[in-house]
């Protein structure tokens, strides 16, 4: 697959993109780490938001405070959620799942 010759403006207009985009996602993981949001404002917000949609879910478990990698990839697995999956990827009964593992009634 070629990839489209795009000319410099439509470059620098991709790079402010996806810079914001970047920039969304890690304020959003800062939220977290310092609890002025929640997962199921994250989960919400990622509805109307493509930058959330296509943050990892591994990348949101850790950015909660006392969850690293190991723990978020138990997590995943108890609950069946691949590795690799987004936010976007996840399924009804997963964000159910997900948001009530957090809240201790799992």
């Amino acid at each position: 697959m070629n990839l489209p010759h795009l000319s410099h403006e439509e470059r620098a207009d991709a790079r402010s993109k996806a810079i914001a985009a970047r920039t969304l996602r890690s304020q959003a993981k800062q939220d977290l780490k310092t609890g002025q949001m929640s997962v199921a404002a994250v989960l919400g917000a990622a509805a109307g938001e493509p930058a959330l949609d296509r943050l990892k879910v591994c990348e949101l478990l850790e950015a909660l405070p006392g969850i690293g990698k190991v723990r978020a990839t138990v997590i995943m697995s108890e609950l069946g959620i691949a590795p690799t999956r987004r936010v976007r990827g996840l399924g009804v009964h997963q964000r159910r799942a997900l948001l009530d593992y957090l809240a201790g009634k799992a």
